[in-house]
């Protein structure tokens, strides 16, 4: 194995260990984790199979390898800014029907 082979799957490993953590902590929910995990598993995967990436650029008719490696990174982070922009736009839904819950409550107990 060459150094780099080495340095990326400790990196990625140490990687998937941070993530466990924060789990564990409840810092990071799981639905949000997942991302992550994939990530860091396909970085373990092509650590290991370095010949995976070009086989893959080959198949898809990608001229250089890095390429399919940025636009891929590119279309994850786009699917996952819409994963994000849902999830604010549910809890920007129940906040204001919460503010407004909480109003009629208030109402209710200063009649009293």
């Amino acid at each position: 194995m060459v150094r780099i082979q080495i340095v990326a799957i400790t990196a990625s490993i140490l990687f998937l260990l941070y993530i466990a953590r924060l789990i564990i902590k409840g810092k990071l929910r799981e639905e949000y984790s997942i991302v992550w995990i994939v990530c860091t598993v396909v970085l373990i995967l092509f650590s290991f199979w370095r010949e995976g990436l070009e086989i893959i650029a080959h198949t898809l008719g990608v001229f250089e390898a890095p390429n399919l490696v940025f636009t891929g990174a590119i279309f994850a982070v786009f699917i996952y800014l819409l994963h994000l922009s849902v999830v604010v736009s549910k809890l920007h839904a129940q906040n204001k029907q919460l503010a407004q819950d909480i109003a009629l409550l208030k109402e209710k107990m200063e009649k009293k």
